[in-house]
């Protein structure tokens, strides 16, 4: 019985023996597989980091297959097939870069920090920094198929295989991620990114995250949305995760200049005798009192002031926005232009009126007191081959008072580049602008104008009273130069229908003169309705008949003479021979109005490299394709602008005119300003039945302040630094544009940073500015708003 009592113990005690067994054995396990599991975690981001290579280059070769697939195509605010020039300004680094998500900067309106305490600001869920803008690298959450992983994805996560880059993974910061689908069918299609922000549009496809940063973008907005992407690496080195000293103090002194350049405008209204109409380089008194001589209208010329005004000028007292076009042709507000005494001297002709709170234009002149209309059919009636809107697309009008016949020729497809000084006739330039007709202040003096040589159709005078007979005709050959061989001079004024003694004179020398530089006799007509005559000329086609010529009076100019020669050159009283080459500018007649505008000019030959650097043909039409797409897609749609109220248009750095040549559907003029250190093509902006003249923007244009409703610079501003204050460059651009007016620009990032820096200094609202490549696009609005302090520029006070 003992024996079997102690049995049954000693069975207890094995099977308590085997549990205790059993249960080590788990727990010994499950520590193993612990330390297995922390062993395998701590090992995982190191292959994962491979992984994130491997993504990252298979993400290149996408984006280079799909640039490659589209390599015929141009820029479209992110780099294409344009040359360099083109979308680098005075960058010449490589082609483009394209394996890089683009830097991105867009409009801000509501601010917020960033971790490292840049401050950022986001309009319509999109961001961008005060400092500069959002930059990813390649090496940013890189998926396959990219799509970009989230902290939610239960993917492992990379974390430069340093630990210094470590992702949060709070809720709040989760980061949203893109669709995918609609990335495939973007790259499918060859989709390129539309540079379109609308501020209004509450309608967008877009999904938006609580914050309100976006998270799903369409093929149809400026950029991806990158401002809330991961940055991995922070750096622009390849230093792993540590930044060189250089490069953080590079940064860091860019920074302090972009503070600086924040803080440092102190913008004051101009005190001149002009008042709210000074024009820099005409209302020069100082220079204009020191001239030995005014004979030859030398105090009506350009008379530039060695530093060109920073201050702003004050707007008329009661200034409105202008009337749109075109009623503007009809009437315009008087305060914005309250001077009066035109009225009185001109208003028997139907110049202008003043009529309550307007002034009221008639549609008359000197010449046409009946109407402008009336009078441009009677000269087509006089010569049938005038043919305007078709052979004749671009005339001068000289001594253009308000400038009635080129506003009128709008009905006729003609466009008209009218000038007059700024003399007794007070304003008239001023009007012509004001009701939304191109003109310029400018004199026949002692210089040529600022056109280049045989581009003008027709050359018109109505009692323009220049004395183009006198000093051996000299004024009579400027005209001469610019018109183009075969085009015709329509002289309109009392020597050719009155027989007073004076007039005959004239008359008598005219005669004379125009037989001896081979002016054709075409036509000499009275208009019973206006009581009054014109005499049209034509320019002679080919060099017989000076060659032909028993005198060589006036003579041939020397061949070191350039004809297109025009900034700033002195006026000679010689003839420039008519090219005979079939190969050479000016031999043949353009094609007709609207087939010449986009067509290339049967001059430019392959042989010749164009202004970005391909064969000149393909330059000219690349560049046409170019402007055609990004105004369509971009100026036209994207940019909140509202073209019905835009009439007078400047491009201020025009290459092949390929802007205005993309708005020739809109009712609208473009200026095509082509800069004295830029290749000289205007002449093929002429060409194309379109107008331009040529400008030093290192001094002030011959314009009346509040004259144009947009302005557009493509890389204008960073070449204009390296010679010029740039602050003056920006006061100028606020003189000539109206209040509510638009400039545009394109340029380095660089640039586009500290110009929005400038014009928020300004209170101009800024509408829309992004960035990509290192290439920037910003629209602005001029505000209302002007200084309260002044200062007194002492050259321009009587």
């Amino acid at each position: 019985m003992a024996l079997g009592k102690y049995s049954r113990v000693d069975n207890r005690r094995s099977a308590s023996s085997y549990c205790s067994t059993v249960t080590i054995v788990v727990f010994v396990a499950l520590c193993l597989v612990g330390v297995w599991m922390m062993t395998s975690s701590s090992v995982v981001p190191v292959q994962n980091v491979d992984v994130g290579q491997e993504n990252k280059s298979e993400v290149k070769e996408q984006v280079s297959e799909t640039n490659e697939g589209n390599n015929n195509r141009q820029f479209e605010d992110n780099p294409g097939d344009l040359p360099e020039d083109a979308t680098k300004g005075d960058n010449n680094e490589g082609a483009t870069q394209v394996e890089e998500k683009p830097e991105v900067k867009t409009e801000e309106k509501v601010e917020e920090k960033t971790e490292d305490g840049a401050k950022t600001e986001t309009e319509d869920g999109v961001s961008k920094t005060e400092e500069g803008e959002s930059k990813v690298e390649n090496d940013e959450s890189n998926s396959e198929d990219g799509e970009k992983k989230s902290d939610g994805d239960n993917e492992k996560k990379n974390d430069s295989g340093e630990g210094d880059n470590e992702k949060k993974s709070d809720d709040d910061n989760e980061k949203k991620t893109e669709n995918s689908d609609e990335i495939k069918d973007a790259e499918k299609e060859n989709i390129q990114i539309d540079e379109k922000v609308e501020k209004t549009d509450k309608d967008q496809d877009n999904e938006k995250s609580e914050n309100g940063q976006t998270v799903n973008q369409t093929s149809n907005e400026v950029f991806p949305s990158v401002a809330q992407t991961e940055l991995l690496n922070e750096t622009a080195t390849q230093n792993g995760s540590w930044s060189t000293q250089s490069t953080e103090s590079k940064n860091e002194k860019e920074a302090q200049r972009s503070s600086d350049q924040q803080t440092d405008y102190n913008w004051k209204l101009c005190n001149s005798t002009a008042g709210p109409d000074f024009i820099p380089c005409l209302d020069n008194l100082q220079a204009i009192r020191s001239l030995h001589s005014t004979k030859h209208y030398e105090h009506r010329e350009r008379h530039c002031p060695e530093e060109p005004p920073t201050c702003l000028l004050p707007l008329p007292e009661g200034y409105k926005r202008p009337i749109e076009w075109p009623m503007s042709r009809e009437k315009i507000w008087y305060h914005n232009v309250p001077h009066t005494k035109l009225a009185q001297v001109k208003g028997h002709q139907n110049w202008v009126k003043v009529t309550g709170e307007y002034l009221t234009f008639p549609g008359g002149g000197t010449q046409f007191k009946h109407g402008a209309l009336h009078y441009i059919d009677w000269l087509q009636e006089s010569v049938s081959d005038i043919a305007w809107g078709k052979r004749s697309r671009v005339i001068l009008d000289v001594g253009c008072g308000v400038a009635s016949f080129g506003g009128y020729q709008f009905d006729r497809d003609v466009l008209t580049m009218s000038f007059a000084p700024k003399d007794e006739h007070e304003a008239q330039v001023q009007f012509a602008l004001e009701r939304g007709i191109p003109a310029i202040s400018a004199v026949m003096g002692t210089q040529r104008l600022p056109y280049p040589s045989k581009v003008f159709d027709v050359v018109h005078c109505a009692r323009c009273r220049v004395p183009w007979h006198i000093e051996g005709g000299k004024l009579l050959l400027e005209l001469n130069r610019v018109l183009r061989p075969g085009g015709f001079f329509v002289w309109s004024a009392t020597p050719v229908y009155q027989k007073k003694r004076e007039d005959v004179e004239i008359w008598e020398a005219m005669k004379e003169l125009t037989k001896k530089i081979c002016w054709e006799v075409v036509s000499i007509n009275k208009d019973t309705i206006n009581a009054v005559g014109a005499a049209i000329y034509r320019k002679p086609t080919t060099n017989e008949c000076y060659e032909q010529r028993s005198q060589n009076e006036p003579p041939i100019c020397d061949k070191s003479d350039d004809p297109n020669a025009a900034w700033k050159v002195p006026l000679q009283a010689c003839l420039h021979k008519v090219p005979v080459d079939a190969s050479e500018r000016g031999s043949q007649w353009p094609e007709q109005w609207p087939s010449r505008l986009d067509k290339v000019p049967y001059w430019l030959l392959s042989s010749q490299t164009g202004a970005y650097g391909k064969p000149a043909p393909e330059d000219f039409a690349a560049d046409y394709e170019h402007w055609k797409r990004v105004v369509n897609k971009s100026y036209l749609t994207g940019m909140g602008i509202n073209w019905s109220s835009v009439r007078n248009v400047m491009d201020m750095r025009s290459v092949y005119g390929g802007f205005a040549a993309a708005l020739k559907d809109l009712k609208v003029w473009v200026m095509n300003i082509v800069t004295i250190d830029s290749p000289d093509t205007l002449p093929i902006i002429y060409e194309r039945g379109l107008f331009g003249m040529y400008h030093d923007w290192c001094e002030s244009f011959s314009a009346y302040p509040r004259s144009y409703d947009l302005l557009h610079a493509d890389h204008l501003f960073s070449q204009l630094k390296k010679r010029c204050s740039l602050v003056a460059v920006v006061a100028e651009v606020d003189r000539i544009l109206r209040p509510e007016g638009k400039l545009i620009v394109r340029d380095n990032v660089e640039t586009i940073n500290e110009l929005e820096s400038m014009l928020k200094s300004m209170q101009w609202e800024v509408r829309m500015t992004y960035s990509k490549d290192k290439e920037g696009l910003l629209c602005v609005q001029k505000s209302m708003w002007r200084p309260k302090e002044s200062e007194t520029v002492k050259y321009a006070i009587a």
